[in-house]
């Protein structure tokens, strides 16, 4: 029989008390620790059955039982009460076993200890049984060199690996490289240290099955015997991958919240969604919409239609459709029926099936040797209208999705779905709201005698929304024109309706030919009266009244014949000049309040343009694009200005680059207008000073008619000649002071006529009794236009006729 050396083992050797029994029950041997146990020197006991000796009377059925047992079984176990020597009855745990001597002789060697020692021990030896052996957390020790001792059943379950692989072995044999080492440094950590790590999370992913993910809780001590020697390191492990997933899950929900829905774009949203999902949950995730989703447009309920690739991540080019590209579905593909059935679908175990796209063999190869393994498509659904499909991929190495992976790509997609369509009905708004203002702005009129012009519209991106920014260049009589720039604040469909009711209204004020600083006071009267209507048609809808109180703009004529230029402005950013020369200005104008204040008085500023300058009007917007900076985006404006002779389309888009930043689109619309100063030739315009007298109108004629013969308009003569007539006998009938007569070769032949008088010269229907009053209706009848305009000295009635084609 083999003793325990265990010191702790109270049957060890050395600490339990021995005797020996023959095979009839006599004592043939006793131990001196049975003796201070028991009270029995061996001379009592020796010779003596232990029956008669040892146990009392009451307890003697007992002890045969579990004689007759040790006989049966050839050992015995447990805790039998015995007599001490001074009566006492004393409880002791027992260890029998029969050993064989030469022939057929028997004797049974019994180990004895208290059965309160017997009880502590035997429950550690049942708990470290129970460490190995039953429970369900792992235990893994290590000796001195940093090699597995043991390992218990719990650890080959979660593993997979039997408990005597890893024994023997470091941690960089059974694990991948990337979690052995932290994994084999813990244990040196430990080791050396002393010191013990409790609930520290790592990856253990098995060398044998590197795709499968293992996240466990490790806690670690190091074991020393009762010397202080180092016999070793004992970790407990336990499994944490699904709290871990979970964990992730969460994270990856919460940072998606984050990062998807940053703006009110279309695309850049779904591109949002696919890097979110990349980012902890799959290796490729696509995300297709329909195609009227991606216009702006509400699809249909219930329609399918044609699915636009809109984003990609990451990309590959191995990916048989990219992004831009149409995906052709067929009804049994995954993401077919997830459409039809508003479900997301789990393909856990699957090939990329050729036969579900309609496409050619080529491309599907390439997309094999992605080696996916693993699909969830989850459909994109708001307000109860399907917008696409979001597709994650899993390969290689990855684990297949399981179901708790559907819950988060479902909750994913629906999140992700909002913000889709939100930025989908913006989408709408902002391209309705830009079809109004486009519909709204003039193209930018290239034909004028009075000046060159380039122009430039950049609606805000993103959130703002279109805004009520506008130009106009309109030509005005006498070869004139009016240059006018506007900025409506706010922004989306109402700005730009109001921005359209502007330009309408500056057209109007336009086409009297009033002075610039009338133009704009009537402007502002124009804008008070309609937001006192809004205030009371809309319950006080403060937003709109706002944006009419908001408005501001610069209005400008210039006559190409005099080179005058007259400007006035209502809280807008003062023009800048260019003299031919190079040399830039800012026109000091007085700034005048915004429009809709009212009560306010708004002033004109008067100068002389060289033939060549630049003019260039803009809205705020365009000085507040980079950084908001206005001084250094003045500068960088100035610079582009410098050379007044470049195209003026190239400096248009040389001060668009130069102010906005690349690759970003304007907080604020921008509006630029450069228009570049003509002069007419002095031989195109003839003026005479005709005195008011009744030879007035024959002096007309004349002059008008060898004028025209100079000019080769020979053909004009007689119609033109009876024009200046009418115009020269009115102005004797009902005017005082001398008469101008001015003749003007553009692009037309412009007659005018100035008086001194301010009285309106109107048409009316003449009788047919009556000897005149047919002048102005003759007038009418024979020019293409005709009109007042009227000045501080008087009024210049004007017509037009066109030039005879060449």
């Amino acid at each position: 029989m083999r003793f325990s050396e265990n010191a702790e083992d109270p049957f060890a050797l050395g600490r339990g008390a021995s005797a020996v029994l023959d095979d009839q029950g006599t004592v043939v041997g006793w131990s001196a620790r049975a003796q201070e146990l028991l009270g029995y020197p061996a001379k009592d006991v020796l010779g003596r059955a232990w029956q008669d000796l040892l146990v009392d009377a009451r307890d003697l059925p007992v002890a045969r039982a579990v004689v007759v047992d040790a006989v049966r079984t050839g050992g015995w176990f447990g805790v039998l009460p015995v007599r001490h020597r001074d009566g006492r009855r004393v409880e002791m745990g027992f260890r029998a076993r029969a050993v064989t001597r030469d022939g057929d002789s028997r004797e049974w060697v019994l180990v004895g200890a208290p059965a309160a020692e017997v009880g502590a021990w035997e429950r550690d030896r049942a708990l470290l049984d129970g460490l190995y052996r039953r429970s369900p957390i792992g235990l893994v020790t290590y000796g001195p060199d940093r090699r597995v001792i043991r390992v218990n059943r719990a650890v080959e379950k979660a593993s997979g690996v039997p408990a005597e692989a890893p024994v023997g072995r470091r941690p960089r044999e059974f694990m991948v490289d990337e979690d052995a080492g932290s994994a084999d440094e813990r244990v040196r950590h430990v080791l050396e240290t002393g010191e013990p790590l409790i609930f520290t999370e790592q990856s253990a992913r098995a060398r044998h099955d590197p795709g499968r993910e293992r996240i466990v809780s490790v806690s670690a001590f190091r074991m020393e015997d009762p010397s202080g020697r180092i016999l070793g390191v004992a970790e407990t492990i336990e499994d944490v991958t699904d709290r871990h997933r979970a964990q992730r899950r969460l994270a990856l929900l919460n940072e998606a919240s984050v990062r998807i829905g940053t703006s009110l774009d279309v695309t850049q949203t779904a591109r949002e969604l696919a890097e979110a999902a990349v980012h902890g949950l799959a290796d490729y995730c696509s995300v297709e919409l329909l195609k009227p989703v991606t216009l702006g447009d509400e699809p249909v309920s219930g329609a399918s239609g044609p699915l636009l690739r809109v984003a990609l991540s990451p990309p590959e080019h191995r990916v048989p459709f990219q992004e831009g590209d149409v995906v052709p579905l067929l009804p049994e593909s995954p993401q077919a029926r997830c459409l039809s059935e508003r479900r997301p679908i789990l393909e856990g175990l699957l090939p990329l099936r050729p036969e579900w796209y309609a496409t050619d063999r080529r491309r599907i190869e390439m997309a094999l040797s992605l080696g996916v393994h693993s699909l969830i498509a989850a459909p994109l659904v708001a307000r109860g209208l399907v917008l696409g499909v979001v597709s994650l991929w899993r390969s290689r190495h990855s684990e297949h999705f399981e179901d708790g992976d559907v819950a988060v790509a479902q909750e994913l997609s629906s999140r992700a779905a909002v913000c889709i369509d939100n930025a989908r009905r913006f989408t709408q708004q902002q391209s309705a709201a830009l079809t109004l203002q486009r519909s709204l702005l003039p193209r930018a009129a290239s034909d004028l005698p009075a000046v060159e012009v380039a122009c430039r519209y950049l609606p805000a991106s993103g959130e703002p929304g279109i805004g009520g920014d506008w130009f106009d260049v309109i030509p005005l009589s006498g070869a004139r024109v009016a240059l006018v720039v506007g900025d409506v604040v706010g922004h989306g469909i109402h700005a730009a309706a109001s921005m359209g009711r502007l330009r309408a209204a500056v057209r109007t004020l336009a086409s009297l030919d009033l002075e610039p600083d009338e133009v704009v006071a009537r402007l502002d009267d124009l804008v008070s009266l309609l937001a006192t209507e809004l205030e009371a048609n809309t319950d006080g809808n403060g937003p709109s009244i706002e944006q009419m109180i908001g408005a501001t703009c610069v209005y400008a004529v210039y006559d190409p014949v005099s080179r005058h230029c007259s400007l006035a402005r209502a809280g807008h950013p003062a023009p800048v000049m260019t003299t031919p020369d190079g040399h830039v200005t800012v026109l000091d104008l007085p700034a005048g309040p915004p429009l809709g204040l009212g009560g306010l008085p708004f002033e004109t500023c008067d100068l002389d343009l060289p033939e060549g300058s630049l003019l260039t009007l803009y809205t705020n917007g365009l000085l507040e694009a980079r950084n908001g900076d206005i001084d250094v985006a003045l500068d960088h404006l100035h610079e582009c200005l410098t050379n007044s002779t470049d195209p003026l389309d190239g400096t248009c888009r040389a001060v668009i680059e130069a102010l906005l930043p690349r690759e970003h689109l304007p907080a604020d619309d921008i509006a630029l207008l450069i228009a570049r100063t003509r002069v007419l030739p002095p031989q195109n315009v003839a003026t005479w000073q005709l005195p008011l007298e009744a030879t007035a109108a024959a002096r007309a004629r004349q002059l008008t008619t060898a004028k025209l013969a100079e000019w080769g308009l020979t053909e004009l003569a007689f119609t033109t000649e009876l024009v200046a007539s009418e115009l020269v006998t009115n102005a004797y009938r009902y005017a005082a002071g001398p008469v101008t007569l001015r003749l003007i070769r553009t692009h037309c032949l412009i007659c005018e006529v100035s008086d001194t008088s301010h009285t309106s010269p109107h048409l009316r229907r003449a009788l047919s009794t009556d000897e005149g009053g047919r002048g102005l209706f003759l007038v009418a009848q024979l020019t293409e236009r005709w009109g007042t305009r009227y000045t501080h000295d008087g009024k210049t009635v004007w017509t037009e006729q066109p030039l005879p084609h060449a």
